[in-house]
């Protein structure tokens, strides 16, 4: 399955657990797979208000 929703770049750089460039923690990055298309839109929509 494609995952079409992720603010992965590729190059992450993990900072305090949290990624320097899609600000994502540590977790977020390892449940990404799991979760629902729905869930990662609600995600990236707060880390843009982080």
């Amino acid at each position: 399955m494609l995952m079409a929703t992720s603010p992965c770049a590729g190059t992450c750089e993990l900072r305090d657990g949290v990624c320097t460039d899609c600000n994502r923690t540590l977790e977020d990055i390892v449940r990404w797979s799991d979760m629902t298309e729905e869930q990662r839109k609600q995600r990236m929509d707060e880390l843009r208000t982080e």
